[in-house]
């Protein structure tokens, strides 16, 4: 394994100091959960702190699927978070010189782990000019003999755009005819603006889904995370990997991951409500200026906005007045290996406030950084 850091990690809130950010427009998950909002009368002193079930938390793993009509419990497989589950999938589907197909921009992660393990990627650039939308063609196009899995996102990041439900049908249909797999990162299913598709693992055995509580529910401390995989024996492959790793769960974490799942009806309704208020601010926000273009978002917390004349606006000098001068921080194109033009605006993180805000400085640094 060849590892080499992602500037996504090393220029991350976290790394910088949350102390040194007024207003985070960089994030890519809902607002960070207290632990009191609910865990409240929680009786963790009686925990016993053993090695849990391997698979993970029972009672979490059947809410996971609770609602799927042909998927259960014993398809899911815990996981460090969905950064965990990606690590498991490509390190037990890949080996040095095998291929798999992968959308463009992307979550680092999709790339640079098989990257490290000597993997050939064959890229199917999203463009902002088609709507970020998914050719198929292009991804029948693209594979080979030793094409091993095709991965995708949805809803995706940074872009926020969504499959259709005949694109994954379609998508399941290429998986079965060439034996390959299909990853669906869908860490934002639960946020889309729209009618809700199945999950993706229900269309076929070869597919895959993998999820998180970290970005819709703003839960990414507890480091909990999924597989849904309903071929038995790549489960069970999937299962080693973790074994050899880290053995079972943190098991504290997956208890109040359960906890909060468990009164899910209770705390997603208002998370809903705050990320669409929020939308609307955004989209306000884009009809009333003049220098930034979108393709809006259909799902997620996040859009892909880009400078409509980049050749205009100084970029270095653009970044640092944001912050320097107003405090503000986003998501910088090349974190996705796409121009600096772009950014990533999180709108789920920052208080209502804040995103004003960090809106009206992204406005302000503009012009500040005119050539």
């Amino acid at each position: 394994m060849r590892y080499k850091r992602m500037p996504i990690e090393v220029e991350s809130p976290e790394q910088m100091g949350y102390d040194t950010i007024r207003n985070n427009l960089s994030e890519s998950s809902y607002t960070d959960a207290l632990l009191n909002e609910f865990a409240e009368g929680a009786d963790l002193g009686r925990l016993l702190l053993c090695y849990a079930s391997h698979e993970g938390h029972e009672g979490l793993r059947h809410l996971i699927v609770k609602d799927a009509a042909n998927l259960k419990p014993a398809d899911v497989l815990l996981t460090i978070g969905a950064a965990g589950a990606l690590f498991i999938i490509a390190t037990s589907l890949l080996e040095k010189d095998d291929e798999l197909i992968v959308v463009r921009p992307n979550y680092a992660t999709n790339i640079e782990t098989p990257r490290a393990i000597g993997a050939t990627m064959r890229f199917i650039d999203l463009q902002f000019e088609n709507n970020w939308a998914l050719d198929i063609d292009q991804v029948k196009s693209a594979i080979t003999p030793k094409t091993r899995y095709i991965s995708v996102t949805h809803p995706h990041n940074p872009t926020g755009a969504c499959l259709e439900e005949t694109q994954l049908k379609q998508l399941a249909g290429i998986a079965e005819t060439h034996n390959l797999y299909v990853l669906v990162d869908e860490t934002y299913r639960d946020m889309v603006f729209g009618p809700q598709l199945p999950l993706a693992a229900e269309y076929s055995p070869r597919m895959i889904s993998v999820s998180s509580l970290s970005k819709t529910y703003g839960l990414p401390g507890l480091r909990t995370g999924w597989i849904i995989c309903r071929d038995r024996s790549l489960y069970s492959t999937f299962l080693a990997a973790k074994e050899q790793m880290h053995i079972c769960g943190p098991i504290i974490d997956e208890e109040l991951a359960w906890r909060f799942l468990l009164h899910r009806d209770r705390h997603f309704p208002r998370i809903a409500a705050d990320i669409q208020a929020k939308f609307e601010q955004v989209k306000h926000w884009m009809q009333q200026q003049g220098d930034w273009e979108w393709v809006e978002p259909r799902g997620g917390c996040v859009g892909f906005p880009r400078l409509k004349a980049p050749q205009t606006v100084d970029i270095d000098r653009f970044y640092k007045s944001l912050l320097a001068d107003y405090g503000t921080y986003v998501g910088p194109g090349h974190w996705f290996a796409m121009p600096r033009h772009y950014i990533r605006l999180g709108f789920g993180w920052p208080t209502r406030q804040q995103l004003a805000e960090g809106l009206n400085a992204l406005t302000a640094a503009v012009k500040a950084s005119r050539r």
